[in-house]
């Protein structure tokens, strides 16, 4: 079934929705906050076990401050401390209770987080645990004029929910003991691989299908061509199917939709619109395994018939039996994946219907020539910079990040990406890629692939297999950025387009293909041409 109008805000959010790689943080470095001797820490965050009456019966995850001990990396190794709770409980003044190695509980404000610890160690508490007075975490740094700075206990942040369950525990005279180590993400996790052969493996099966609708098309006009006349008349033979092609007017437009509904979504960003976008999703999700499936399908003898015979139905026009008998299964694959979205597999779900929404748009969608994907490309690539890393200063936090990571929705992030829990990962989390970081690319990419056919050029004498190379190579080296940064969202496209790209105008370049790749995008044809051959 072709793409219908239902479904076109569905690939319009898809197209402008997320560009970025992440792993989520757990080191944040800081060049706001005064840095100097003592006081020097990065901000990582922090494993507490809570054990009551010696059975551990939940953990909470602060953030470590900027002055003090570097805490224990291993479990194993942190020492299990009893825990005691301040009086007067902002701790600006020695405390009242007697501490013999305890760890003290104490609340925010009325005094500096240095204040606080030297009064904690001075009164001989091993650890300070201070208690945010809102939701999140709030790093803890030094003031500019502070002198002692020689502290020789860790102080944790606690979220605003942890203290009041510990206070409570507390309060039931319970004995109440707590672990503190901060354990290191691994350099490199599984998911990351297994993300980057998804991406990959999702360029290279729209390419050849782009590629192989591309040469159908070419092959049937030629038939036309030689029973119609031998004079070149200038007809064009439309191709079939539908094929959207994209103007360097629109790739210019790109940014600014993007950057609209980018801001959008930071603005609007709570449970309820995360609601619209996964039901977006999921529409273009139907449609898109749908599509696949039976093309899939129709490869096949058995289905053959059931592909070529259609039904006319009132509003959607003709419609193979094949793709009625497929409809339900998509639709109710999807209904289930809504339904059980927050369970902890259901990101299978997601990628499965997210990719085969990424390869049917990628056959909609096309770039005609390299001009006008050389500036789609740089396009993106300035709204991927600006939105990750110059956004924050306007917006105080990076647009991007927020909008990927759904914060303040109640969700695990916006739907428009593919994800893979990390696997070996002390922190857990998901590593993620945009859609925009497959889609985009691999517009230029399937462009590759289509002039290559239509050239009847080699594999290694065309350009497909290098733009290839070098989209995966971007995307590499968009990991090791990413684990260099501690996990810090990266703007892919900042790696990716520059290697694609960059390759494709060189070897343009030294191989005089550049005219036609820069203006046509397809070789000189005569009329008629010779019929094309697979390779």
């Amino acid at each position: 079934m072709e793409f219908n109008c239902s479904i076109c805000g569905a690939i319009v959010v898809l197209l402008v929705c997320t560009s970025l790689v992440s792993g989520g943080d757990i080191v944040h470095q800081d060049s706001v906050a005064p840095s100097r001797p003592g006081c020097n820490n990065n901000f990582v965050l922090v494993k507490i076990p809570i054990w009551v009456d010696g059975i551990e019966v939940t953990e909470f995850v602060g953030v470590g401050a900027r002055f003090g001990p570097t805490l224990e990396s291993k479990e194993k190794r942190a020492n299990q401390t009893r825990l005691a709770f301040a009086d007067p409980p902002d701790c600006c003044s020695k405390p009242r209770n007697t501490l013999t190695g305890e760890a003290i509980l104490v609340h925010r404000g009325n005094c500096s987080f240095t204040t606080k610890t030297n009064v904690a160690e001075d009164a001989g508490a091993s650890a300070i645990l201070i208690i945010n007075n809102q939701t999140e975490l709030f790093k803890m740094v030094c003031e500019p004029d502070e002198p002692d700075l020689d502290i020789g206990i860790p102080a944790v942040m606690l979220p605003q929910h942890a203290g009041t369950s510990l206070i409570q525990f507390l309060g039931n005279s319970s004995s109440v003991s707590v672990q503190l180590y901060s354990p290191k993400r691994p350099t490199v996790d599984v998911a990351e691989v297994f993300l980057w052969l998804m991406a990959v493996a999702t360029i290279l099966c729209a390419s050849y299908w782009s590629a192989w609708r591309a040469r159908e098309a070419a092959i049937e006009q030629d038939k036309l061509l030689k029973d119609g006349s031998n004079e070149c008349n200038g007809t064009e033979v439309s191709r079939s199917g539908v094929v959207l092609e994209i103007s360097i007017i629109s790739a210019v437009l790109f940014v600014v939709v993007a950057s609209c509904f980018l801001i959008m979504l930071y603005k609007l960003m709570s449970s309820w619109f995360i609601e619209v976008l996964v039901v977006l999703f999921s529409i273009g999700g139907v449609e898109g395994l749908q599509t696949c499936l039976v093309a899939l399908l129709s490869c096949f003898r058995w289905f053959e018939r059931f592909g070529e015979s259609f039904i006319k139905i009132p509003f959607l026009g003709p419609v193979s039996y094949l793709t009625l008998a497929i409809s339900p299964f998509c639709i109710v694959f999807a209904v289930l994946w809504v339904v059980y979205r927050r369970i902890s597999f259901a990101w299978i779900g997601q990628d499965i219907l997210g990719i085969a929404l990424i390869i049917t748009v990628l056959q909609i969608v096309q770039v005609p020539n390299l001009k006008v994907g050389t500036v789609l490309l740089s396009c993106a690539l300035l709204y991927d910079l600006f939105w990750v890393f110059l956004s924050k200063p306007l917006f105080h936090k990076s647009v991007m990040i927020v909008v990927a990571r759904g914060d303040k929705s109640g969700e695990d992030g916006i739907p428009m990406l593919l994800k893979i829990p990390r696997m070996f990962d002390p922190w857990g989390g998901y590593s993620i890629i945009g859609f925009g970081d497959i889609i985009l690319p691999g517009l230029l990419v399937a462009f590759s692939l289509r002039y290559d056919w239509l050239c009847n050029k080699k594999l290694r004498e065309g350009y497909f297999l290098w733009a290839m190379f070098a989209y995966g190579l971007g995307l590499l080296t968009t990991y090791v950025a990413l684990n260099l940064m501690d996990g810090h969202g990266q703007p892919a496209l900042l790696y990716i387009v520059p290697f694609t790209l960059g390759t494709f105008l060189t070897l343009g370049k030294q191989r005089g293909d550049l005219k036609h790749l820069w203006t046509r995008g397809e070789p000189d044809r005569p009329c008629p041409h010779v019929r094309l051959q697979p390779e």
